[in-house]
């Protein structure tokens, strides 16, 4: 008796999803809530498990679109264990009777199973358009097996093997590449496309800019750095400043924080503060919650958890639900000024930058200062001039002064 595995409901407003990967091969055995597969939706990466054990049947291929509680596979009863154990030993009994006659007979049986060398489905499909034969390519997956990424490297690898048939060509040819590839977007690129799209075409976005003279806060993350890890457990970084000083300049202007629903403006007397995170299939925007009432630990703490899971794809839904204002750093990747786009349905970002040491005027005299220029997108629609130069300035005020952040002054 078999027993079907279906695509189970992974979030409230999740019609789809696509097999990403299988983790095991067509006839394994398989142990009861043993990950079989990834399923990957517009929003995070979910794992399939086995609900039972037995025999895995494959039905779903990779790189398929399913419908929730469309089928991805079977689990049939029975142990394939002992027969895998049977064919193991079989060349072990043969062994020391191996000559060139049964050399044919073990490359057959190698190539019917999903031993080194078999391409999944998506990889084989690659293959067969660029003209690769298998058997010339390295497996790096499951038992050796030739995955989607080993299949789309395999035609730089081809080139180069064939150059020095090619190499009258090449030196008549133009230089410089001109190969072209195409690769399908997926479902969370898809999803971050099209609402950046949206954002653009139904909201009033207007940037406004400062900058902030870090040197106070360098200053005092370098005299209690050594403290603070030693009693926390976390390093003391930029993220949680910010945090706490949005969440106090949010007190002095609501709008900031609010959203607009129909015909009305929701304000919330909470602040979850989304923080943006290139994860490697796209950028996600996990939440810490009730940030205002956290303190600089407590943030740190939730930024480095929330980024892990990010970076592993084990973010859930919930994690990435709701927010009602945005912080993104674009200085860690050396971005010196942007203008980020609001994260809908919220109604203002914040865009942190690099710290560059730039000469400043100070007290009538010319400076050298670590300074970063900060840029706040906003809905104009909700959000007037002066309250969006308003609250930059008070973020501004506080993370020039961070002894206002400890004191709520």
């Amino acid at each position: 008796m078999s027993l079907e595995i279906k695509v189970p409901p992974v979030g409230e407003s999740i019609t789809e999803v696509v097999l990403s990967r299988w983790v095991k091969n067509d006839g394994d055995f398989v142990e009861m809530d043993e990950i079989i597969a990834e399923l990957e939706s517009d929003k995070a990466t979910f794992e399939l498990t086995a609900e039972k054990a037995g025999t895995l049947k494959i039905i779903a291929s990779e790189g398929d679109t399913l419908e929730i509680g469309a089928v991805v596979c079977a689990i049939e009863e029975g142990g394939a264990a002992p027969a895998k154990e049977a064919k193991e030993e079989a060349p072990k009994a043969d062994a020391p009777a191996a000559d060139k006659a049964a050399a044919p007979v073990a490359e057959k049986e190698s190539k019917e199973s999903y031993a080194a060398g078999t391409p999944s489905p998506a990889a084989g499909k690659i293959l067969a358009e660029k003209g690769i034969d298998a058997a010339n390519v390295k497996g790096t997956g499951v038992d050796g097996r030739i995955t989607k990424e080993d299949a789309q490297k395999a035609e730089s690898g081809k080139s180069k093997a064939e150059s020095p048939k090619a190499a009258p060509a090449v030196a008549a040819a133009v230089a410089g590449s001109r190969n072209e590839r195409a690769e399908k977007m997926s479902p969370l690129r898809k999803t971050v496309a099209k609402r950046l799209v949206a954002v653009k075409n139904e909201t009033a976005m207007l940037t406004t800019f400062n900058e902030v003279n870090m040197k106070p806060i360098m200053d005092l993350r370098a005299k209690y750095k050594d403290q603070f890890k030693e009693k926390h457990g976390v390093g003391l970084g930029f993220m949680s400043f910010f945090t706490k000083a949005v969440c106090e300049a949010a007190k002095d202007f609501p709008a900031v924080n609010a959203r607009i629903e129909g015909d009305h403006i929701i304000y919330n007397d909470f602040v979850d503060v989304s923080i943006a995170v290139s994860a490697p299939k796209g950028l996600v925007v996990p939440i810490i919650r009730n940030a205002e009432s956290m303190s600089l630990a407590q943030i740190e703490k939730s930024v480095i958890e929330l980024a892990t899971k990010a970076r592993d794809s084990k973010l859930t839904i919930e994690e990435m639900t709701g927010g009602t204002f945005t912080i993104t750093n674009g200085g860690v990747f050396g971005s010196m000024m942007s203008t980020p786009i609001i994260n809908a349905p919220q109604s203002a970002i914040l865009g942190m930058h690099n710290i560059i040491e730039r000469p400043i005027a100070e007290n009538k005299e010319v400076v050298i200062r670590p300074m970063m220029y900060i840029a706040l997108s906003y809905d104009h629609r909700i959000i007037d001039g002066r309250e969006s130069v308003g609250f930059l300035v008070r973020v501004k005020q506080l993370l020039e002064d961070p002894a206002r952040l400890l004191l709520g002054v």
